[in-house]
């Protein structure tokens, strides 16, 4: 099962394509999908799951991110996120031609994409930047909109508040067999995480042995196996604090935990704190 291939057209009158929803109105957080267009996304407020690439995490209290060109992801709002909005920008790479990227005053556009390959999210201070920048393009006319996206890349390239998502030397941008084969395993996660997952059955998916899997993944990922759906696993569980009342020993079991004491010391690990500390740090989120 590979992502779909989302086909992205530029909105009338443009050269990139804009939508602002309201709320949880773009739903897509089940869909597992790339474009060749970079993406860039405006959560206003709110907390809910990020999975980029390889990377998966939680934020909470909005999100900005950068999505390079073809980089899988899954949607970062649902139906429990609180989000007042959310904005998605998409452009092709080369939407402003290539000349004009070649400009000095460009240039660094141009390595902001390149740093986007392995997606970017971007830290409150830059947020209450250009948030409301982003929002306003929904009433602007093309050209002012174009400008207005120009004021936005250029402070997202001078931010020093962001993080790079997926390790050095993470690309999506192999050969089709492994693209194919990297994300049929993310797949497998993404739809398994609650079970007992075999690495004997996923090396057998991939058509490897069991050692060769393990090298396959990590040298692509840069991650065990094992690590990427503990992560996985305790992400969830960081999104079930959050939002659902619900005891802890629960919330392990429903993350894909059948051991209590092993998660209580892999939440720990990930989060730098117990899952108590952390829900606790969120009661605003869950009220």
């Amino acid at each position: 099962m590979k992502p779909s291939f989302e086909v992205v057209e530029p909105s009338f009158g443009s050269s990139f394509y804009y939508s602002k929803y309201v709320e949880n109105a773009n739903n897509m957080a089940h869909l597992w999908h790339y474009h060749p267009e970079i993406e860039m996304v405006f959560v206003n407020g709110g907390a809910g799951k990020r999975q980029i690439g390889s990377h998966v995490s939680y934020y909470t209290d909005g999100d900005l991110i950068l999505i390079g060109s073809n980089l899988p992801h899954c949607g970062f709002t649902d139906t429990n996120t609180g989000n007042k909005n959310e904005t998605v920008i998409q452009m092709k790479p080369d939407f402003l031609g290539d000349t004009f990227l070649g400009l000095l005053e460009i240039k660094g556009i141009h390595e902001l994409f390149d740093k986007a390959k392995a997606g970017i999210a971007f830290g409150a201070e830059t947020m209450l930047a250009v948030g409301d920048k982003i929002e306003m393009m929904d009433d602007q006319p093309p050209f002012e909109r174009l400008l207005t996206l120009l004021s936005v890349l250029k402070e997202l390239e001078l931010a020093n508040d962001y993080k790079i998502l997926n390790a050095d030397g993470f690309s999506m941008e192999m050969q089709v067999q492994d693209n194919d084969r990297i994300n049929m395993i993310f797949n497998y996660v993404k739809d398994h995480f609650q079970d007992q997952i075999s690495l004997q059955h996923v090396a057998e998916m991939s058509s490897m042995t069991v050692p060769s899997f393990c090298r396959y993944f990590k040298k692509i990922t840069k991650k065990t196996f094992t690590h990427f759906v503990n992560e996985y696993r305790v992400v969830h569980a960081s999104k079930l604090l959050a939002e659902k009342p619900i005891s802890i020993a629960n919330i392990s079991y429903e993350s894909g935990f059948n051991n209590f004491s092993h998660f209580n010391k892999l939440f720990k690990e990930f989060t730098g704190k117990s899952a108590s500390e952390y829900r606790n740090e969120l009661k605003s989120v869950i009220k």
